[in-house]
């Protein structure tokens, strides 16, 4: 309903709203505001950005899924009325220190329930607690890398108040200091919107080195990895290979693309290339089970090492590895969701009858 009331809305009448404070509105839309990064509730008391600089979500989860991080002014995740004390005070350290993270362990220790927390956040933002910590120290990370600047700029853009603590905070997301990023690889990265949820590109001037959903779990995991394999730096920036792969996976979705033409970076082991290779081999429309990829590679033995290699694939669907199912038909080990692998499978299908 919120959506099909800010589809009749005009942009124009929604920013109106905003600049108005009309409080009728909060909890209806929000805005991202993109200089600076953050959301807003509509009855922010910050100063308002100018109209081409806002965007407008029908929800906190779209906000957080397109990089955006909450406000410390009108705290778009603290309604004093819904939201628990204890809640308000875990979100509220949060804000403070956005590279922490609590464990299930933290969170007893704080007299929380770590499932009952879950259902909290999933009941009012659509995501778990855990997703939600996620993405805040992603969307924070990536606010703070931002091309052209100095390291002490962007530390001191950031709100912190020294180069060490912003250091820290760099090297515990990305694994690398920020100093050491300056001699490396860059990496573009750049979110975009898909039928099935938001997805993160990254890809250096030639190649696409990460193709994910923005809610996977191991997405922090493996851009790590990616600092450590290829010695790399992140800039929140666009490409033309992103730009590309935009294309090519709009085309995909809509059944016009069933091969992809973009050249790939993969680094890892020459095992996990060659089982990558592989999923790329098997037919658009087609699923096999983790046996019969085994058989094919003529390892019939390494069913277990050829799905563990599976799971580390980095490149979503255009390194198919959502085309593999159990030997018993059922759909299994799937880092962008089950629901996801069920959804890309029946589109394939489709498309080929």
């Amino acid at each position: 309903m919120i959506f099909i009331f800010l589809y009749m809305m005009k942009f124009k009448e929604l920013y109106n709203s905003f600049i108005n404070n009309e409080i009728r509105f909060d909890g209806v839309y929000w805005v991202g505001v993109k200089t600076t990064g953050i959301f807003c509730r509509p009855v922010c008391t910050a100063r308002k950005p100018k109209e081409i600089n806002v965007t407008f979500f029908d929800s906190i989860r779209e906000a957080l899924q397109n990089g955006f991080r909450a406000c410390k002014i009108c705290k778009p995740l603290n309604n004093p009325d819904e939201t628990p004390k204890n809640i308000n005070l875990l979100l509220s350290k949060l804000d403070e220190n956005p590279e922490t993270k609590f464990k299930n362990y933290n969170l007893r220790q704080m007299g929380f329930e770590p499932a009952t927390l879950s259902r909290w956040f999933k009941k009012k933002y659509g995501i778990t607690f855990h997703t939600y910590q996620r993405m805040n120290r992603i969307n924070t990370a990536f606010k703070e890398i931002s091309k052209g600047k100095t390291v002490t700029d962007t530390a001191f853009n950031s709100g912190f108040e020294s180069i060490s603590g912003f250091n820290d905070s760099f090297k515990k997301i990305f694994g690398v200091s920020p100093n050491k990023s300056k001699k490396i690889t860059v990496i573009n990265i750049e979110r975009f919107n898909t039928p099935l949820g938001t997805m993160i590109a990254g890809a250096t001037d030639n190649e696409l080195c990460i193709l994910e959903f923005t809610d996977r779990r191991m997405l922090e995991t493996e851009l790590k990895q990616l600092t450590k394999l290829l010695n790399a730096t992140y800039i929140q920036a666009k490409n033309s290979v992103i730009e590309k792969t935009k294309l090519q996976i709009s085309e995909y979705f809509s059944g016009k693309r069933k091969k992809f033409d973009i050249k790939l970076l993969t680094p890892g082991s020459e095992f996990q290339n060659k089982v990558w290779k592989s999923l790329t081999k098997i037919p658009y429309g087609k699923t096999i089970s983790y046996k019969q990829q085994s058989v094919n590679m003529e390892i019939p033995k390494s069913v277990r090492a050829v799905a563990n290699a599976n799971g580390q694939n980095r490149i979503a669907i255009i390194i198919p590895c959502h085309r593999v199912i159990g030997e018993n038909g059922k759909l299994t080990g799937y880092g962008g969701g089950l629901w996801r692998k069920e959804r890309l499978i029946n589109l394939e299908k489709k498309i080929s009858e």
